[in-house]
């Protein structure tokens, strides 16, 4: 069972102020409420009734965002079981309906089903080498409504240059170590 000593809080919407337990698991590193501030402050006219995904869930503090905010319907994307386990409790304690939890490793999920999503979540572990198979993926196999944005989270030493290039930059930022962006497809 894992440690839990920390936690982030939901910022806005209904479940504004909801404290959401984050384990104490090597890599997981949750977006900070700076960051997600701002992103959800870019996105704030995409969020209602869209359809969203969140690859390498961690704490779901981005999906669980999107679904405060009236998100019509999130996936959550987790391989870890503890993490999937953590997930599962906070989206019944907050009787979350339109959030769905899938166990299993991002790049299987993308291989072994199909959705539409509008907005997508892609915030991998910075050394794990995922990020650029994951967007491929999602732009080859029909993950992406038309005009998707994808919200991409990094270290701020990545350098993002083999993404699909029907993909648009339209915000980028860095804080600390961590680099952001948003695309639109």
């Amino acid at each position: 069972m894992p440690d839990y000593n920390n936690s982030v809080s939901i910022i806005a919407g209904q479940w504004r102020g909801t404290k959401l337990r984050v384990a104490n698991v090597s890599g997981l590193r949750p977006t900070s409420a700076r960051i997600r501030e701002t992103l959800f402050n870019w996105l704030q006219y995409d969020i209602r009734a869209s359809h969203c995904l969140d690859l390498f869930a961690g704490s779901g503090a981005l999906g669980l965002e999107a679904a405060s905010r009236g998100a019509k319907s999130v996936t959550l994307v987790e391989a870890n079981p503890q993490l999937c386990q953590q997930l599962q409790q906070t989206v019944e304690r907050l009787k979350a309906h339109q959030v769905s939890i899938v166990r299993q490793n991002a790049l299987n999920f993308l291989r072994d089903n199909v959705a539409e999503y509008n907005l997508v979540f892609l915030d991998p572990p910075f050394d794990a080498k995922l990020l650029n198979p994951c967007c491929h993926a999602l732009e080859n196999n029909g993950w992406l409504a038309d005009n998707a944005k994808i919200y991409i989270e990094t270290d701020k030493r990545t350098l993002l240059e083999e993404l699909p290039d029907n993909w648009q930059q339209l915000r980028s930022k860095v804080a600390g170590e961590v680099a952001y962006h948003l695309f639109q497809r």
